[in-house]
């Protein structure tokens, strides 16, 4: 690690530094305090105690049992074989683990499928920003020819002719038909609740000094420093929720599609969430780096130039020993989820 260019860029992550580079971690007796700066860039990452919920669509126990057998009933598309869970699947850390999702009779899709783990928080959707609600959200996979493949008015006619669906909408949506709308509330009312545990990471932030490895404490600070992760992946879920060029060289125009007119925007893809981040491989919005050092290589130089080009990519100059640093890092961001069990399914 180069303990200069610390020195010189973030003065007060030099003493951290120093305890990455010597080996006084594991022993909280031999960490030094954490000086007011380090603490203000660790309090960055802690966890919020409460999860955004809109006026709108309050989260109730019923609300949520609802809207998971939703989520895992295939009826919901036009062929009956394919569900939410179908690419979202809680067995691949909330994704499908293909480079690209496939759909409606096997329609290979245009982009990776992103995980919705702590979806809560990550307003707008998709990776091109299009959907502003996790219920807006919903609607888009059961509509769309390629995905789901169902109309809305097929799917609120399948899901008033299931009695236990009948049932359950009329208590919990006492004033309101089954409608388009009060499926999407269901399954968003659900998708709010799938919020990673604590990870190695957050005990480490919460001050268990010995949760993470003097490997991993280095690449940390490679994370807030050099490698300049922190520019976009920021605060406790890694990610800004903007939208940037990577330098990934497909055609794929992304946010300008939704937005055009604007340079920055084009082949611009939403910033993903680190959470759970090696159990989510392949990686990129088009799913083509299979590995994350392959993610870093490209990091590190491997990207298209081109004048969309986000401003913060540039070659970094990463040692092999600080790739290493940095995925050690990463695998403490990965919790020891709640398994899912689903229930039989409404008849």
């Amino acid at each position: 690690m180069d303990f200069d260019f610390y020195r010189r860029t973030h003065p007060w992550l030099t003493g951290l530094v120093a305890v990455c580079l010597y080996g006084a971690v594991g022993h909280s007796a031999e960490v030094p305090v954490r000086s007011k700066e380090l603490q203000a860039l660790v309090e960055q990452y802690r966890r919020p105690t409460t999860v955004p919920v809109p006026a709108n669509n309050p989260i109730t126990p019923e609300k949520v049992a609802l809207g998971q057998a939703l989520f895992f009933d295939p009826r919901l598309s036009g062929s009956g074989v394919i569900a939410c869970a179908t690419c979202h699947n809680p067995g691949l850390a909330w994704g499908d683990g293909l480079p690209k999702g496939i759909g409606h009779l096997g329609t290979r899709l245009d982009r990776h499928t992103p995980t919705i783990l702590n979806v809560a928080y990550g307003e707008p959707y998709f990776w091109d920003g299009r959907a502003a609600t996790l219920e807006e959200q919903a609607k888009g996979p059961m509509e769309s020819g390629k995905e789901m493949n169902l109309l809305a008015s097929d799917c609120v006619r399948r899901v008033r002719d299931i009695p236990g669906y009948a049932a359950a909408f009329q208590r919990i949506f006492p004033a309101q038909p089954i409608s388009i709308d009060t499926i999407a509330a269901a399954i968003a009312t659900f998708e709010r609740t799938v919020i990673s545990r604590d990870a190695p990471f957050d005990r480490w932030v919460n001050g268990e000094t010995a949760a993470i490895s003097p490997a991993a404490l280095r690449g940390f600070v490679l994370f807030n420093g050099k490698a300049n992760c922190a520019v976009c992946h920021q605060g406790w879920r890694m990610t800004d929720d903007g939208f940037h060029d990577a330098g990934l060289p497909d055609r794929d125009r992304g946010r300008a599609l939704i937005a055009p007119g604007i340079e920055q925007l084009e082949h611009a893809f939403k910033t993903p969430t680190l959470r759970n981040i090696d159990q989510r491989a392949p990686y990129m919005h088009d799913g083509s780096l299979a590995t994350l050092g392959a993610v870093i290589d490209h990091y590190d130089g491997g990207f298209v130039r081109r004048a969309s080009l986000d401003s913060d990519m540039r070659p970094l100059g990463l040692t092999p020993a600080e790739k290493r640093d940095l995925l050690a890092f990463l695998s403490t961001l990965t919790s020891v989820d709640a398994p899912i069990t689903v229930n039989v399914l409404p008849q």
